[in-house]
This record gives C-alpha cells, structure tokens and sequence, in this order.
C-alpha cells in the first residue's frame, strides 16, 4: 500500500527485508543452552558485534552520516531539504538474560527500513532524519537503564554513575562503555539540545496482551508507566546449619522470604489494576546447603501510572520491613536505584500515528505502556510518541517471545506514514 504526504507517494516497507533483518541481528546474543534465548547484555560481545552490525548497516547500506555518541549511542543521519530540527526514529539493541528476538530489536529494524525506503525513493524530507539505537535500556548488572536515552536527556549525570561497576565481575562501567566506544568523563556531551529534535518515534513490540487478545494490529501509546526500583539487604548471622538451634537463628532468607510476600501484599492490597509489583532478582550468602544464610539482597520494582500509587506500595512495604526486623532480629538496609516518572506522549506525535493508522485503514487502540522505555526520557525534551505491535500471547523477556509478520509489516507502514505526516505538520514555515 502507497503512503503519502505534502503529494510524496511511496509504496509501503518490504516485509521480506524486515524479516531477514530480524534473522541477522539475532545471530548475536541466542544461547541454546540457556533455552534458545538471547542475551546482549551491555557489554557483552554479542552487544558489541550487534553494534558493529548496525554501524556498518547504516553507513555502508543506507549511507548514512554514522556517530558515536559518548553514551555509546549510536546515531545515524539523514540531511533534511531545511534547516530544521530532526525527526529521530529509535530503540534499543540489547536484551535481557535468555529474552526474546523482538525486543527493541524491531524497533530498530523498523526505523532503518523507513529511512531505507526514503534512500530508495530518492526523496529528503523537509527535516532531517536520525535513527538512533540507545545503550542500555535493559537493567543490568551496572545498576543503570535507560543509561543511553537518559543521557541523551541530559537526567543522567556523571556523577550519578562514576563509581558504577558490575555486580559480579566488578569491571567499571567506565570500561565498559569505553569498549562500546563512550566515554564515561565526558558522558554529559551526550545530552541532547533539545532545539536539535523535533519528534521522537519509537516503535516497539507491546510485551502484554491487551492488543494480542482483542486482535489489534496496532496500538498508539497514550503514556509511559512510572518506575520505581531499590535494592533491598537483609542482614542477619551466618552460622552452623547443623549445631545451631531454631531459636537462635537470625537467618536472612527467611526473613527476605517474608518480606517478598509482604511486598506482594502490600501491591495488592494498595495498588490499582495498572500498579504492579515485582521481586525478580535475589541473592544468598554464603549460599550453602550447611549454612544458616547470613546475608541476602533482593531488588524489589513498582510500576504504576502516578506517584502516589508507588508512594502507597512504599508505605506498607514500610511497615512490612518494620515487623520484619523485630521478629527476626536481623537489620534491613534499602537504597534506591530508579525512581523515574510516568511520562506522556505528545498530542501532536499520538494525532499522526492515529491519522496514520487510519489512512490506511487499520485498526487501532489507545493504550499505556506497562514498560519502561527510552521514549520515557526522550519526552522530556521532545515530543515523543509510541506505536506498539502485539506480542503473541502477550509473552515478552523471554525466549517464546513472537510478533507476527503481518503486524510488524502493518507498523513500518504506519510508522512511515507517521513519520511523512509530522515531516508535513511540524515547524511549519
């Protein structure tokens, strides 16, 4: 189907590319013996060789004009026929431990497929346009998402991360972006002037099953939910599994097993249905069958629509870890790691992708995101908007994850069209 704007007519994007593009980025990252997942965390060397990929994909087959920014992010350009701001189309490239294939990486793939069929038409829009794939969105063992788009956003600072290292290996986030190609001294060059951006689009598979289950092909996101998330240490007293008596034990798992069930409660019991909780990562020390567990640490997330919807959760997590320390003699250390708002997308951007889906006659729904993503941020200083695809089954971070061809073909042409129409609407002489 041809897509047009301001009398420009170009036929729709190429599923068959999208496709094969899909297959080739996901040769970096997939594990059978994780389950056939992926995993490009930031800074493995499957993130790395997927970076590489983009990088060559961009300049070599699209000729684009290709930076690096010292984020790590990766930018490509395309000139505009004016002096204007830029139209940026963007996701993410990494993954989550044993996540799916679809997850930021069609968001990419998408964007680069716009621009290609504009390279293949000959034709520049009045703006300039820019594909950008943002560094770690994904939590990771650094402690910081998002840090690509929140640095671009100028909400990251370098004090914030400088003595951030890997949880496990204990490499510093400053190699580790160094080795992207970043430079953690300088990351607050990174920041975008947000006089230089005109919109910001990003399309994304939705990771629930609100479009799945009523056979939506395309979804245009309203807003981004809000996220809170701390890390939780649960200290007690390691001692001889075998010698010491129930009485005398300070074990910290069974208190960390309390408090994992009093947070459950405290979501159900004080959230709404879009406030969810979640405890998804937990570790023991010494971690041996012999040993009474003297140390635990967990992190715990809420994500809800307004603040005073978390602020509820925190309460009666409060009172929670109250009870706890005091029936289980041990001490409960909490530090904060994110504590990012819910953000709204722009009118303007929500009223083209609806007149986009439209125009071609697709079917449409308006929802929130229940995830967090780099738009979140990019929001701040733009006006940003969102096009979801279904996930089938609404299954998401893992390896089951699936979009449907036909969807994701129905999405590039709604997210070029989109991307014609803002070209059309905004900063008009």
């Amino acid at each position: 189907m041809g897509t047009s704007a301001a009398g420009f007519d170009v036929q729709g994007v190429n599923s068959e590319r999208i496709a094969q593009r899909l297959e080739e980025l996901a040769r970096f990252g997939r594990s059978e013996a994780s389950g056939g997942g992926w995993f490009r965390g930031f800074g493995t060397e499957a993130e790395l060789r997927a970076r590489e990929w983009l990088r060559d994909l961009w300049h070599k087959v699209l000729g684009l004009e290709v930076r690096m920014d010292t984020a790590a992010n990766l930018w490509g350009t395309m000139p505009g026929r004016e002096a204007l701001p830029a139209l940026v189309l963007g996701s993410h490239h990494d993954t989550v431990p044993n996540g799916g294939q679809f997850d930021g990486a069609l968001g990419l793939v998408l964007a680069t497929e716009v621009v290609q069929r504009l390279v293949e038409e000959g034709y520049r829009l009045r703006h300039p346009v820019q594909v950008v794939s943002f560094t770690a969105e994904e939590p990771n063992p650094f402690q910081v998402s998002t840090l690509g788009s929140r640095a671009a956003a100028g909400v990251l600072r370098v004090e914030d991360v400088r003595k951030a290292v890997h949880i496990r290996t204990g490499v510093s986030l400053r190699d580790a972006l160094q080795a992207a190609g970043g430079d953690l001294d300088r990351l607050d060059r990174a920041r975008l002037d947000p006089a230089g951006v005109s919109a910001y689009l990003e399309c994304h598979i939705e990771q629930g099953k609100r479009l799945w289950s009523r056979g939506m092909p395309l979804g245009v996101v309203t807003a981004i939910t809000g996220i809170y998330r701390e890390e939780v240490v649960v200290e007690g007293e390691a001692n001889h599994a075998g010698t010491t008596l129930m009485a005398d034990r300070r074990d910290a798992l069974c208190a960390a097993a309390e408090l994992v069930l009093g947070f459950e409660e405290a979501v159900v019991r004080g959230g709404g249905e879009e406030i969810v909780g979640t405890i998804g990562q937990l570790e023991v020390r010494p971690n041996a069958p012999n040993i009474v567990p003297g140390c635990v640490s967990l992190i715990l997330e809420v994500r809800s629509p307004d603040r005073e919807g978390t602020a509820k959760v925190l309460r009666a997590f409060d009172e929670c870890v109250r009870r706890v320390e005091a029936g289980r003699r041990v001490q409960v250390r909490r530090v904060r790691l994110l504590d990012q708002e819910a953000s709204w997308m722009d009118p303007a951007v929500i009223g083209a992708l609806e007149r986009a889906a439209a125009e071609l006659g697709e079917p449409y729904m308006l929802l929130s995101s229940m995830a967090g993503h780099d738009a979140t941020h990019m929001a701040r200083i733009t006006r940003a908007g969102m096009l979801f695809v279904p996930s089938v089954g609404g299954k998401s971070h893992c390896p089951e994850e699936e979009s449907r061809m036909e969807d994701i073909a129905k999405a590039g042409d709604a997210l070029l069209r989109a991307l014609l129409i803002l070209d059309e609407e905004l900063d008009a002489r």
